[in-house]
């Protein structure tokens, strides 16, 4: 994990996440805690790097998201060269259908 990352703060928040069992939860924690604007930003980017994962080209992106182009590179760079964190979810998520 990205040592700038590792902070007594965030790790706080990932333990508190941690805890949400059920997606009225998760809406409840999370309009506290960000605007709409952040939590449509943050779930943009989910949207993205699974389309990038999809192999869908930047364009359809785009046009089905609105994300920008700057915000789909630096997705798409996180997906190839980050934490694999986006992997883990992806893979959690397609156990969860199967």
């Amino acid at each position: 994990m990205e040592s700038k990352m590792k902070d007594l703060n965030v790790e706080f928040l990932f333990q508190a996440v941690l805890k949400l069992e059920s997606l009225e939860e998760c809406y409840k924690f999370f309009g506290d805690l960000c605007t709409i604007t952040e939590l449509r930003s943050i779930s943009q980017r989910l949207v993205v790097a699974k389309m990038l994962d999809d192999n869908k080209v930047y364009s359809d992106i785009v046009a089905q998201t609105g994300a920008s182009t700057a915000t789909i590179s630096r997705v798409n760079r996180s997906l190839n060269y980050g934490n694999d964190g986006y992997r883990i979810v992806f893979n959690r998520l397609e156990e969860k259908t199967e």
